[in-house]
C-alpha cells in the first residue's frame, strides 16, 4: 500500500530548462544535492532555497532549512551568486508564495520554474504551485530512486509512510480550501490510503481530520 502511494505522489515529468528553480526545504538533504546536480547540468541558472525551521530534525538545521540547503549546494560547487534564500516558509504554499516574492525582489519574474523536492512531494508541490502561481509553467524534479532505497537513505520508514498518507489527505482536501488544484485519485490509491490509515499511519494527518 505504501509503495502504491509512493508511485502516485511522483509525477515523473520530463525535465525542461527553466528560468529559475525552487528547492523546497525538508529534512532530506538529498534535495539540495540533487538541486546542485541539476544546476551543474544547466537545467536552470538560478536557485531559490526555501524553508524555515525544520520540525523533524531541528538540531540538523540550526539556521533553518534554506540556509542548510544553500550550504550543501555551495559545498557541491554551486556559486553563491546563483542562490537566493527564502528563510521563513513553514508549508508548501508559503514555499511557493514567498519564493516568488524573493525572485520578484531580485527583479526576476520567470515564466518557467522547476520545483526540486523529495520524490514523494512532487504531486502536492505541483498542485500547490498551480494554485498559488498559475501564471508560471512548472515542472517537478527529484532524485530517481526506488521506494525501498529511499527508505534506506532516510532510515525512518514509519515517518515516510506517515508523510505519504498525510500528503494524500491534503491532495484530497486542499482543493476545496483553495490551497491546491484538484487532481484525480484512482480508486486503488484511495484503497491504499484507507488501509494505511487503518494500520495507524496517522501522525501526519491534518489534526482536524485525523
Amino acid at each position: 500500500a505504501a509503495s502504491r502511494l509512493w508511485r502516485y505522489h511522483q509525477l515523473r515529468q520530463p525535465l525542461r530548462r527553466c528560468e529559475a528553480a525552487i528547492g523546497l526545504g525538508s529534512h532530506d538533504i538529498g534535495v539540495a544535492r540533487h538541486a546542485a546536480d541539476l544546476y551543474h547540468a544547466d537545467w536552470f541558472p538560478l536557485l531559490v532555497f526555501t524553508g524555515g525551521a525544520n520540525s523533524i530534525h531541528p538540531e540538523q538545521f540550526p539556521d533553518g532549512e534554506a540556509a542548510r540547503f544553500r550550504d550543501e549546494a555551495i559545498a557541491a560547487g554551486v556559486p553563491e551568486s546563483a542562490i537566493l534564500l527564502e528563510p521563513a516558509a513553514t508549508n508548501t504554499g508559503l514555499n511557493i508564495t514567498l519564493s516568488r516574492e524573493v525572485l520578484a525582489a531580485a527583479g526576476i519574474e520567470p515564466q518557467t520554474v522547476m520545483l526540486v523536492c523529495r520524490p514523494h512531494d512532487q504531486r502536492r508541490a505541483w498542485a500547490t504551485c498551480r494554485r498559488r502561481w498559475p501564471q508560471v509553467e512548472v515542472v517537478c524534479a527529484s532524485q530517481t530512486i526506488g521506494f525501498d532505497d529511499y527508505l534506506e537513505t532516510v532510515r525512518d520508514e514509519r515517518l515516510i509512510i506517515d508523510i505519504l498518507v498525510g500528503d494524500l489527505q491534503r491532495i484530497l482536501e486542499y482543493p476545496a480550501r483553495g490551497f491546491a488544484v484538484p487532481q484525480m485519485v484512482p480508486s486503488d490509491v484511495r484503497d491504499a490510503y484507507d488501509q494505511l490509515r487503518r494500520d495507524g499511519f496517522t501522525s501526519r494527518l491534518l489534526p482536524e481530520l485525523a
